[in-house]
């Protein structure tokens, strides 16, 4: 729904789907195979002006929405999923700085980040907390004008290309969350190591990699905030106002994958007609087409209601990251479906999109833990919504309550 959108943001749509149509569709199929990072659409999304449009002007960006990084990040991912993310994770990367930054950290990180000069990556998982982003294990030890940061870090996509980081450490342990600080962490820094790089099933072409902190010192200068015992709720903000990211890479995954799937089943030939002319197919595609508009309309919502720094955002960010990301799996693996035996080879395009849809259910957060926050925000929303309501079932006459006969 193009007209729906602020013309500065159907200004960003545009200028990304000609970025997505000549530089990334061509190139999808290779960056899968091999797994190369697709610096020459990297180098595309500088030369139109969309790198890092989310950091405000002062510090070298456009001052834009996350409503703007999510049509960019739509249309990318329509091409290809891994594409979708490499951008996207230079979002999820900044926030923190944006969000919790000193002035000083933000003029000294966040311009390369907004030229597309540096990527920018985001250390908070570890290998035995994930969901339990609060149990992580690396400590980060006050050493006079240092911090000495040891530990690891797990599933950091970009981490191989990325040349700064945001990085959780707990400053204080016995504090719980209340004892985890946030630091910059510059590539080359001693005692800081690129780990292995996982194998992954999809978005292929984007580096997610262990990173390791081995008495890694960093100047208290990089302590994000300037102020300890920060990190927990800065993550939580940051993920919050990077979900609908994810959400609109799902969007996009789907998308793609239904304009192949109408495609296909419109030229594809059997029983001397269109596979597309058979209603079971109209009704599946429908099905698909339905889920997908509701998705984007939803991620738009969300997005909206970030910009707008509404109080009720984190839940509207977790909602839309679950239903478009089991929109993009249902939709991708119906056109498969639909693709019949060429779904399942490699000869053509719509294995890649169901491969890349799957992440999205579980990085930024489980579909599972998104439902448990959507729960417990309506659990405390109940007390105004029974305020509002200003009755309860006893008050309603016999026969006219919710359980008459």
């Amino acid at each position: 729904m193009k007209e729906l959108l602020p013309q500065r943001t159907q200004e960003y749509q545009a200028r990304a789907r000609e970025v997505a149509e000549k530089f990334v569709r061509p190139v999808a199929a290779e960056l899968d195979r091999t797994g190369e990072y697709p610096w020459s659409v990297i180098e595309a999304l500088r030369q139109y002006q969309l790198m890092g449009i989310w950091i405000p002007p002062e510090y070298g960006g456009q001052g834009a929405g996350v409503l703007d990084m999510c049509v960019v990040v739509e249309e990318l991912s329509r091409a290809c999923g891994g594409v979708g993310v490499a951008y996207a994770v230079n979002g999820l990367g900044s926030f923190p700085i944006i969000l919790g930054g000193t002035e000083e950290q933000k003029r000294r990180f966040l311009p390369p980040v907004a030229s597309g000069e540096k990527l920018i990556a985001f250390g908070l998982s570890e290998k035995w907390s994930g969901s339990d982003a609060g149990s992580l294990i690396a400590r980060a030890v006050r050493d006079g004008d240092h911090y000495v940061i040891t530990g690891e870090k797990k599933w950091n996509t970009n981490g191989g290309v990325a040349s700064i980081y945001t990085v959780y450490a707990s400053t204080n342990p016995e504090r719980g969350t209340r004892g985890i600080s946030a630091f910059v962490v510059e590539k080359g820094t001693e005692g800081f190591e690129i780990g292995k790089r996982e194998d992954t099933m999809g978005i292929r072409c984007v580096p997610v990699h262990e990173l390791h902190f081995r008495n890694c010192r960093v100047s208290a200068a990089n302590l994000l905030g300037g102020k300890e015992g920060t990190g927990f709720a800065n993550a939580m903000m940051t993920l919050d106002r990077a979900r609908p990211g994810v959400a609109a890479q799902a969007v996009g995954l789907a998308q793609g994958a239904f304009e192949w799937a109408v495609r296909f089943t419109s030229e594809r030939q059997q029983f001397g007609q269109s596979v597309m002319s058979f209603q079971a197919i109209q009704f599946t595609l429908a099905d698909m087409a339905i889920q997908i508009e509701a998705a984007r309309q939803l991620v738009y919502t969300a997005a909206r209601a970030i910009d707008a720094g509404l109080p009720n955002a984190s839940k509207l960010a977790a909602m839309c990251k679950v239903m478009a990301t089991d929109t993009a799996m249902r939709v991708t693996t119906d056109a498969v479906q639909l693709f019949g035996g060429y779904g399942y080879c490699r000869d053509y395009p719509i294995e890649k999109y169901m491969r890349d849809a799957k992440i999205t259910q579980i990085y930024e957060g489980t579909n599972q833990i998104q439902r448990v926050v959507i729960g417990r925000a309506l659990t405390r929303e109940a007390a105004q919504i029974a305020g509002h309501l200003n009755v309860t079932v006893e008050h309603f006459p016999p026969g006219q309550g919710p359980n008459r006969s």
